[in-house]
């Protein structure tokens, strides 16, 4: 019997120091056993890497960036679509979330289906909400606070004491061991993400990722989690290896279960030196990591898509333990009349 096609459509091909998930979700669409897939690259720069990787992509298309407005996002994804017939987009930044969100319906009413978050689901996990999620769903968060002047900075010190952590309401973090350090992070981040900027308590310990993905009605579809390995000086896992780990798997399902969570996501954990788990940060979309989880036994790329399609794919029960992702970088040969082609169409 021959599987069905579906085109989709998948945002986050960049690959700098802090890789888009996009490359790592199209390599675990393109293994799916349930379907076949034609897919769409939605790029915001022209020298996105995922644009030229003609083994990752069949079409590429330039979108506006979030700044532009829903309107404008959705009179471009019409125009693909008419072009491209688009069964599901799914998006991987979590900048851009809040647009694809606003527009779900409407999508969905011109037959593009998606798998996101609620907005009450996308807000309240906010890293400047955490210390209140972690009070209302019962797991241990360091505590956070938000500030919108680097002269805020002073009066916390006291609670949060040094090294703390400092972090941008969308990405980056940065450790600061003195007052000029919190500043000069303040400072930075503000001009890079906007207002307002998170101070959290810094927590000696072993930093762990879960990636998973819910039903949306408390069901916990998949679930790896994984000890990072090496780690980047933004923070990010450039190695890390899946865990058995018991504890960890039912902090996941609780936090599924009581959210009753929509779609893909990752907790970034630490334990500390006596065994306690504290919630970092959520983020509402499947992480760069992804393939991981693809190649211990679940395909969440996969499973999402059947969510977004209306059916309901059986959760997986068991992954592989001890196996190791290594992220690496290559240099790509493109012709330059590529690049100048894609940056002129908007498509290549």
């Amino acid at each position: 019997m021959s599987k069905p096609r579906y085109t989709i459509a998948v945002t986050g091909l960049n690959a700098i120091d802090s890789p888009g998930p996009g490359v790592a979700v199209i390599r675990g669409l393109r293994e799916a056993v349930s379907f076949d897939v034609r897919i769409i690259g939605l790029a915001y720069e022209s020298l996105e890497p995922g644009v030229y990787m003609d083994e990752v992509t069949d079409k590429t298309y330039l979108i506006p960036y979030p700044t532009a407005g829903t309107d404008i996002l959705f009179d471009r994804l019409m125009y693909i679509h008419t072009q491209e017939k688009i069964d599901v987009i799914i998006p991987n930044f979590d900048a851009e979330l809040y647009s694809f969100m606003k527009l779900e319906n409407k999508l969905r009413d011109s037959g593009i289906r998606m798998f996101l978050p609620t907005f009450e689901q996308f807000e309240e996990r906010h890293k400047v909400n955490l210390s209140e999620f972690g009070k209302k769903y019962k797991l241990d968060v360091p505590e956070s606070i938000p500030v919108t002047d680097s002269y805020e900075i002073q009066k916390h010190i006291a609670a949060l004491d040094f090294p703390m952590m400092v972090k941008g309401k969308w990405y980056d973090a940065f450790i600061a061991y003195n007052a000029e350090q919190a500043r000069t992070y303040f400072n930075k981040i503000a001009a890079k993400w906007g207002l307002p900027v998170v101070l959290q308590k810094y927590v000696h310990g072993t930093e762990y990722n879960v990636t998973g993905l819910g039903d949306g009605n408390g069901n916990t579809i998949a679930a790896v989690p994984m000890r990072k390995q090496y780690i980047t000086d933004k923070g990010k896992a450039w190695a890390g290896i899946s865990i058995d780990d018991p504890k960890l798997l039912e902090i996941t399902r609780r936090f599924v279960s009581e959210t009753r969570w929509r779609g893909g996501f990752e907790l970034e954990m630490m334990k500390s030196s006596d065994g306690k788990y504290y919630l970092m940060e959520i983020n509402p979309r499947i992480p760069a990591w992804v393939y991981l989880a693809v190649g211990v036994g679940q395909n969440i790329p996969e499973a999402l898509t059947l969510l977004a399609l209306g059916q309901n794919p059986p959760a997986y029960d068991k992954y592989d333990v001890g196996k190791l992702f290594i992220r690496y970088s290559w240099d790509m040969i493109v012709d330059r009349s590529e690049f100048e082609n894609f940056s002129v169409k908007g498509e290549l």
